[in-house]
């Protein structure tokens, strides 16, 4: 089954590919609550659901990891290869460390538990539509945790003296364990009572020193190097 919605000018656009009609309609009807998210198309099936996506090119699309014949995994391979600009947010209710990564592996930007609270859905939207990749906290330590851990550590604190090591600040290891726990950037902010601005440049130069392009890729380097 297939329904096309109105589109709105000046939203973040989404295409929802969910099997479950009660899921795909609360979900549309929540993320419409906000006016800066709009639901342009949604679909049951992957196949169907990637004409979709091709029509209207959404700026992030809903992929259910377990729909019937072709799985979320493989057709969020074939949107990254549609187009690398989509940003896809897996979405289901398995927590295994395994479908985690074989989701990001694939290209999903994301990966969020079905029973996440709306509000927060809508600011990951937001976050992956801004090129963050985001983990659900409530399975991000268990992933990370797959990952063994290596002996010899590549970082170290500012005021540590070792060669070869790249120094981070205290604030900066501070900031780094929010990543681990797959926090936003407004959710470190608001931890940390700072600017989301200041937030954000705390983890750009985490990015550069530990020689990584995104927080997943430093929050697992952290953890298999035992940081946090």
């Amino acid at each position: 089954m297939v329904t096309a919605v109105d589109t709105k000018q000046d939203t973040i656009s989404v295409v929802i590919v969910e099997d479950f009609k009660l899921t795909r309609v609360g979900l549309r009807c929540a993320l419409n609550s906000n006016e800066d998210i709009n639901v342009v198309a949604e679909s049951d099936n992957a196949t169907d659901g990637l004409s979709l996506i091709e029509r209207n090119c959404p700026d992030v699309v809903l992929m259910d990891l377990g729909l019937a014949g072709m799985n979320g995994i493989e057709a969020t391979m074939k949107i990254r290869e549609m187009n690398k600009n989509i940003k896809v947010i897996a979405l289901t209710s398995h927590d295994r460390a395994e479908e985690v990564i074989a989701a990001l592996s694939a290209g999903a930007m994301a990966y969020c538990l079905k029973d996440i609270d709306p509000t927060k859905l809508a600011d990951v939207i937001r976050d992956v539509k801004n090129g963050v990749c985001w983990l659900d906290p409530v399975i991000a330590r268990k992933v990370l945790d797959s990952f063994p851990k290596q002996e010899a550590l590549g970082i170290l604190r500012e005021h540590d003296s070792d060669e070869g090591r790249v120094p981070l600040t205290e604030r900066e290891f501070e900031v780094l364990k929010h990543l681990v726990e797959g926090k936003s950037n407004t959710e470190i902010a608001k931890e940390l009572i700072v600017s989301v601005h200041t937030a954000k440049a705390h983890v750009c130069s985490i990015l550069q020193k530990m020689c990584v392009s995104d927080r997943v890729q430093a929050a697992v380097k952290a953890v298999k190097e035992g940081l946090v």
